[in-house]
């Protein structure tokens, strides 16, 4: 395992009725000891194995789709990754009813080296109904979006996501290992457009790190926060942070919530990256340098000052948004990039 000697900060007796704005709101990581230690879910999956599939099993429904599940060869150790050359995955992706995924994760239990299994980011309300009425947490008003994460050992790259993250074990053990957004240069991400699952990775093997391939990795090392977490914790993982995942046992199940701190009419800032780097990356320098002005004083650094010359009513787009303006602007560049 990677060693790092920072571990995330922690909290105990948080009211899962009743999380603090100020926590969700922080920007910074937090354990949170013991969360949902009052799930029946949990209960199950701090029982057995056995008990937590029964408990699961308990919600599927006759006719529900079939989940989709990431699977690899056993040589892989559990890391879901790509090939040697980056051209493909060295995983392949299978859709399998839920309950026939959970009863395959306990026939591989016992094995030593069984292949490698994930139910990734499956949406508990539309895979197993009735799940949330005895398991859920009260966020307010964020209405996140609540997901469960069933797999045996495995490894997911350190990855980021645009919305802020609960995560919670409900069974098995997980350890985190997390790095501040600005650790983007020392973790090696690969592909924007062409990676496992919707996010870009870090190409770096956390458990056999390569410093010569990888030397900036060193730095981010110094910069990592670590817990393991067992049934009952959770750990917020702020929006952009860096996070690698393990699973550390034959069963684990995880529970999710994500939200944003956005108005919903916001398209990721992804998409601004993507045209950026297809309109603004490969000028010459010069006129990069006028752009990284304009976006400077239009996007982030901008103010009162930035409009106040201009009367509201002619605004535009420098003007408040909503959701029909948002809709507006975002037809007007799709007729131009369909050009």
């Amino acid at each position: 395992m990677l060693p790092v000697d920072r571990h995330i900060a922690e909290m105990a007796g948080v009211d899962p009725h009743s999380l603090p704005e100020e926590l969700l709101k922080s920007g910074q990581p937090v354990v949170l000891r013991g969360l949902v230690e009052h799930w029946p879910a949990t209960r199950a999956g701090r029982a057995s194995p056995g008990e937590a599939v029964a408990y699961l099993q308990g919600f599927e429904r006759e006719g529900a789709l079939p989940a989709v599940v990431t699977v690899g060869p056993p040589e892989i150790g559990g890391r879901f990754f790509y090939n040697g050359d980056l051209s493909d995955f060295n995983f392949r992706r299978e859709h399998v009813p839920l309950g026939v995924v959970l009863k395959t994760l306990l026939k591989y239990a016992a094995q030593d080296s069984p292949p490698s299994i994930y139910v990734a980011s499956t949406t508990i309300d539309t895979w197993l109904p009735g799940f949330r009425a005895e398991n859920d947490l009260a966020l307010g008003v964020h209405e996140p979006l609540a997901s469960i994460w069933i797999g045996n050992r495995t490894r997911v790259p350190a990855h980021q996501d645009l919305p802020d993250n609960l995560a919670c074990v409900v069974a098995g053990r997980r350890r985190v290992i997390l790095f501040p957004p600005q650790q983007l240069s020392n973790l090696y991400i690969g592909p924007l457009d062409f990676n496992p699952a919707g996010q870009a990775i870090s190409l770096v093997d956390f458990d056999a790190p390569d410093y010569v391939r990888f030397p900036r990795f060193a730095e981010a090392v110094k910069h990592a926060q670590v817990a393991e977490l067992g049934p009952g914790d959770a750990v917020f993982i702020p929006s952009m942070w860096w996070h690698y995942i393990q699973s550390l046992e034959d069963f684990n199940v995880l529970v999710n919530y994500w939200w944003r701190q956005a108005s919903a009419w916001m398209d990721t800032p992804m998409n601004a990256l993507m045209l950026a780097i297809m309109t603004v990356r490969d000028l010459p320098p010069n006129q990069r340098e006028i752009w990284d002005d304009v976006f400077r004083h239009y996007v982030f650094g901008a103010n009162e000052a930035t409009t106040t010359h201009i009367p509201e009513n002619a605004r535009g787009v420098l003007g408040p948004f909503d959701d029909t303006r948002a809709r507006a602007l975002r037809a007007r560049l799709l007729q131009r990039l369909n050009r």
